[in-house]
């Protein structure tokens, strides 16, 4: 089975603010789209993944993602997260409405291609699953197999949210990489334990240490 991706990118601008702890507000916008370079490049190149759609209204990002080979979608709800994620799966199934669709998080700079991969082949055999973030609360990936609609609930306490929306936990092990997400210092902090990007590794060798 081979997916289609959509992974939402708010404005540069506004992205991560709660990494204060550990880059300024002149390094948040450019770690940000480090972290959406680094997930989109690994997403691309995971055999299971046949294309990834962006939904942005950042010009920048939509630049150097597109030529990446991710398309392009605009944000045209502006109504946040889950309404973007919503309008980029109606997108791809208003063209093609057999594709089975998975929201990804634009946040994972460890992302590797093979442990993606396995996490799409077990979601392939639900109708809808997830798979929890690595604090156990939240969601880095929701997947919907073709003929059901995706229904995404991301945000503070997802993981509860889409469980009770009747989509399966995926419970895998060694897919840290997947699960990874990284909205504060300390998550950053593990994510370059992992293994990072080499956008994001560029990015955050300009960060000054803990503690500085």
């Amino acid at each position: 089975m081979q997916w289609t991706l959509v992974i939402p990118l708010k404005p540069l601008n506004r992205a991560k603010s709660r990494l204060s702890d550990t880059a300024g507000d002149g390094v948040r916008p450019g770690l940000a789209l480090a972290f959406a370079v680094d997930t989109v490049a690994a997403a691309l190149a995971c055999p299971g993944v046949a294309d990834v759609v962006v939904v942005t209204d950042d010009t920048e990002a939509a630049r150097e993602l597109a030529a990446l080979g991710a398309r392009i979608v605009a944000d045209d709800p502006r109504a946040g997260l889950n309404a973007a994620l919503a309008h980029g799966a109606a997108v791809v199934r208003a063209a093609r409405p057999r594709t089975p669709v998975a929201a990804l998080n634009a946040d994972l700079p460890a992302l590797r291609p093979m442990e993606l991969a396995r996490v799409l082949a077990m979601a392939g055999q639900f109708p809808r699953a997830f798979l929890a973030d690595s604090a156990a609360v939240g969601t880095t990936l929701l997947a919907a197999s073709p003929g059901h609609p995706l229904l995404p609930s991301f945000g503070t306490d997802s993981r509860a949210r889409h469980r009770a929306s009747g989509a399966v936990e995926l419970s895998l092990d060694a897919v840290e990489s997947v699960r990874q997400d990284v909205d504060t210092g300390d998550d950053l902090r593990a994510a370059l334990a992992l293994g990072v990007g080499p956008r994001t590794a560029a990015v955050a060798a300009r960060l000054p240490a803990r503690g500085q």
